[in-house]
């Protein structure tokens, strides 16, 4: 077996499904958090699936991206905490979400695209299979949007790379192509309209890349294209989320029956339940989720500070909630430009924002030892179970089951794991739905 056939037999299975209720999916999570991380592993564990965790390129490079990552380190913490929560490294598959030449767009076309071959490769050899080519960005000097004839021959130009950085064992590796969703790291503006990709849209980017990748001699490769990232209508801004409406898309959930793709949903976080299944049924059989769920772990730690709040001395408190609005205000960089109004406004923002920009001062060491002595509190302390069904109810209801502990880390990661729960169950793989 080799290490994408979990994910390679669930999107084979979903194509051989005779009718939409039959259909299953995988859902891809997008985190570098060591308990969102271990959220995946306890719920691929629990539902005996295989764990889909991508880096993101402007997260994860060559050079270390914003988390100070390279793809072999990313590599490293995902397979460590599988080890450490007893999940076969066999049935972990990475991914490369956005792999291209954003990070470099400022730079000409050329020398862009040189960057990003060397990233794609990187990916390859830290052992990433599941690649995402995505090219569709204007470099330095180019009118934006590219034509679609030069998306395709930039995305068969960084397969070849990965081609070549793979070798013998390029046979397993599958692509995705199509980007017609927002930039990495989410949209800038809050979003008044969101409308489906066309189907003509659709198969032209098909057509487009095939024929590039026959070009390029990629004949192989072309046959290991497993999904096509297209938009079925749903995003979310700062204060608004677009469901999925299965009446919208019309035909474009037909542009993939009969052929070997998939379509791959990005900016599936925070859809209900019922709106991640009919994403399942209606061929969306890669869902990715990133945001939703640090911002589940961001309502989970809030939580716990509330309580340490009843059960902690002023002075003995971890202060987490001031220590991570000092940290952003100090460091604007993660949020400015992306949050706009007043300051109450753009206060409630950084807490509560369905975009979520807290998500990358989690690492920041000051921050991180606040969380530390949050932590260290409330163990000391314990948490009576009043105070977490007033502030945790879900996970309450669990303990008062006896299929949790009243640790505050296990609080926060089955917190995340909900999340994880409503995909587990769109997919047609969560063993439990409780």
């Amino acid at each position: 077996m080799t290490i994408t056939d979990p994910m390679v037999e669930t999107l084979a299975a979903h194509r051989a499904a005779t009718t939409a209720s039959r259909r299953v999916g995988v859902y891809s999570v997008c985190s570098a958090h060591p308990w969102v991380l271990a959220a995946a592993v306890l719920q691929a564990r629990e539902d005996g699936t295989a764990a889909l965790i991508e880096a993101t390129s402007n997260q994860v490079d060559q050079d270390g991206g914003y988390t100070g990552m390279r793809p072999a380190d990313f590599r490293d913490l995902v397979l460590g905490v599988a080890r450490e929560h007893g999940l076969p490294t066999d049935r972990v598959v990475l991914g490369g979400d956005h792999l291209g030449p954003n990070v470099w767009r400022g730079l000409g076309a050329e020398a862009a695209m040189a960057k990003a071959e060397v990233l794609v490769a990187s990916y390859v050899e830290a052992g990433f299979t599941k690649i995402h080519l995505d090219t569709s960005m204007a470099c330095a000097g180019e009118d934006a949007p590219l034509p679609d004839r030069v998306v395709a021959e930039r995305a068969a130009r960084l397969a070849r790379a990965a081609e070549a950085a793979a070798g013998p064992g390029a046979h397993r590796l599958g692509y995705v192509i199509g980007t017609e969703v927002p930039v990495p790291g989410g949209a800038h503006e809050t979003i008044d309209s969101l409308a489906p990709t066309t189907p003509e849209a659709a198969r032209t980017t098909i057509e487009e890349h095939r024929e590039a990748f026959a070009a390029a001699g990629l004949h192989d490769a072309w046959q290991r294209v497993l999904a096509l990232v297209v938009q079925p209508g749903v995003e979310f801004d700062h204060q608004r989320v677009f469901d999925y409406d299965p009446a919208a898309v019309g035909e474009l959930r037909s542009v993939v029956e009969g052929t070997p793709l998939v379509f791959e949903a990005h900016s599936t976080d925070y859809q209900l339940r019922s709106g991640l299944r009919a994403l399942v049924e209606d061929h969306w059989a890669v869902l990715k989720v990133g945001p939703g769920l640090t911002f589940a772990l961001r309502e989970a730690l809030f939580a716990l500070a509330a309580i340490e709040d009843e059960l902690v001395p002023a002075d003995r408190r971890s202060g987490l909630v001031e220590v991570v609005e000092a940290v952003m205000l100090e460091e604007p960089r993660w949020w400015s430009g992306y949050y706009e109004g007043e300051a109450d406004a753009e206060r409630l923002a950084r807490r509560y924002s369905y975009s979520d920009r807290m998500r990358y001062y989690w690492p920041n060491p000051t921050i991180h030892a606040a969380q530390d002595r949050l932590v260290a509190n409330l163990s000391h302390a314990g948490i009576p179970l009043p105070l977490l069904s007033a502030h945790l109810p879900a996970q309450y209801e669990r303990v008062r089951r006896g299929e949790l502990a009243v640790d505050p880390q296990a609080l926060v990661v089955d917190r995340v794991r909900d999340v994880l729960r409503d995909y587990a169950a769109a997919c047609g793989t969560c063993a439990t739905l409780g």
